[in-house]
């Protein structure tokens, strides 16, 4: 029913920025909301940042105040900007979509992408 492909990871130094985007196909994309979660090796998945359909946002502690979460729904396209990044945010990332309200659970979503690697040198 919804396609998620992500793209716009990376190798970057700590201190820098990437911004990663999610497009998706199938169903009407502006009554979905969007999670980022991500895994790293050894670790179970976290989650990062969701936008609601009507565009509330919400975030993980760990990345307040340096990761925004944005949606273009003419473009059916969500955006995860980040910012500041530090060696910890090291990571496979995935966007995820569910109908209607958003949540930091990933047992909501049911949609997911592939992943994109994130990696942050020392």
């Amino acid at each position: 029913q919804v396609q998620l492909v992500e793209s716009g990871g990376g190798l970057v130094q700590a201190g820098g920025s990437l911004r990663l985007s999610c497009a998706a196909s199938g169903r009407t994309f502006s009554m979905y909301a969007v999670g980022w979660f991500r895994q790293a090796p050894g670790k179970e998945r976290e989650f990062v940042a969701a936008i609601s359909y009507s565009g509330s946002s919400t975030y993980a502690g760990s990345v307040k105040g340096r990761f925004t979460i944005s949606r273009d729904n003419a473009k059916n396209t969500g955006y995860l900007q980040m910012n500041s990044l530090k060696p910890e945010d090291t990571a496979v990332y995935f966007c995820a979509a569910r109908y209607s309200r958003s949540s930091n659970l990933p047992e909501d979503y049911d949609y997911w992408g592939q992943g994109t690697q994130v990696t942050v040198s020392s």
